[in-house]
């Protein structure tokens, strides 16, 4: 079937670890595709280089326990590793994780409006949004829910869908300021992800602020990835989600860091500048002080095991 014919209500299929949550709540009601299109490929790929190319399909414990992405990619893995449960990541797809579902209740609710859903405005913004974003970038309030996107926001990640290459984290989902989970076009398709060659000598770690100890999405987290040489910080990228309508790059805090000493004023101070730019609503702004400790908490083990 040609993705131009597919109807605007369809949706594809994979694992469904997120569809069939919303097929029985009646979320979703349209069509329902299973991927068969042989450029939607599974595994990963290694280039001359030593650049990774992963196919949309490739599962996130794949992705977690491979050896050689671990190596060449540390972050990626760690992320892959920390979200949901041992089940889910055994059966849900990278390119899932990237186009799945917001959580917001109001959203999740068949029986309610919201910008999502073509509403005309957000719930939750003058409703209950504990959980909601700390950086107000629009009219939608829910933060993104891909662990896995602000991981490939961190390594510069693109991908190629079925109707476009060399986008973005930012191309695909969106600069968080309408209402969509996704800038996917109807009926594309994503089929692999490109990483760049990777760094010589680079650490990476994942880290997440929970409200329960198991199966739970995160109210901030972090991807952090550096090279620390005599030192200092050479290289560092940082990118948090669970804080805002897409995942962020922390400017403020990498710049804080950039060719500093990796020593814990350093480190302290980068931390508190995690929170540039933020607008938290009435209920959320406890998730900058999770952002904060977070950040300094990578940040430390990054340096502890740069020094050992």
């Amino acid at each position: 079937m040609s993705t131009a014919s597919i109807a605007p209500s369809a949706e594809f299929r994979a694992a469904g670890t997120d569809l069939s949550e919303r097929r029985r709540s009646g979320l979703s009601r349209g069509p329902l595709i299973d991927i068969a299109d042989p450029t939607v490929t599974t595994g990963i790929d290694w280039g001359a280089e030593g650049a990774a190319r992963i196919g949309a399909l490739t599962t996130i414990a794949v992705i977690a326990s491979d050896a050689a992405i671990a190596q060449a990619y540390p972050g990626l893995a760690a992320a892959a590793s920390g979200l949901a449960t041992p089940q889910i990541r055994h059966l849900a797809t990278l390119g899932g994780n990237l186009a799945q579902h917001s959580r917001c209740w109001y959203y999740r609710n068949p029986r309610l409006a919201c910008l999502k859903k073509g509403g005309a405005d957000c719930p939750a913004r003058s409703g209950n949004h504990l959980y909601a974003v700390a950086f107000d970038l629009g009219r939608c309030v829910a933060p993104h829910p891909s662990t896995m996107a602000a991981a490939l926001l961190a390594y510069d990640a693109s991908i190629t869908t079925s109707r476009r290459s060399g986008l973005t984290i930012a191309d695909i989902l969106g600069d968080g300021s309408g209402g969509a989970d996704n800038a996917l076009q109807a009926g594309e398709l994503i089929r692999t992800i490109e990483l760049p060659a990777p760094v010589e000598a680079e650490r990476g770690l994942y880290k997440r602020a929970i409200s329960r100890s198991h199966a739970e999405w995160p109210l901030a987290e972090v991807c952090a990835r550096a090279v620390i040489s005599d030192g200092t910080f050479q290289l560092i990228r940082i990118a948090a989600g669970g804080i805002a309508p897409v995942p962020l790059r922390l400017s403020a805090s990498e710049a804080a860091l950039h060719g500093r000493p990796a020593n814990a004023t350093t480190i302290a101070n980068a931390a508190e500048q995690a929170t540039t730019g933020a607008k938290p609503l009435p209920m959320t702004a406890y998730k900058l002080d999770l952002l904060v400790g977070v950040v300094r908490d990578v940040l430390e083990r990054l340096a502890t095991q740069a020094s050992d």
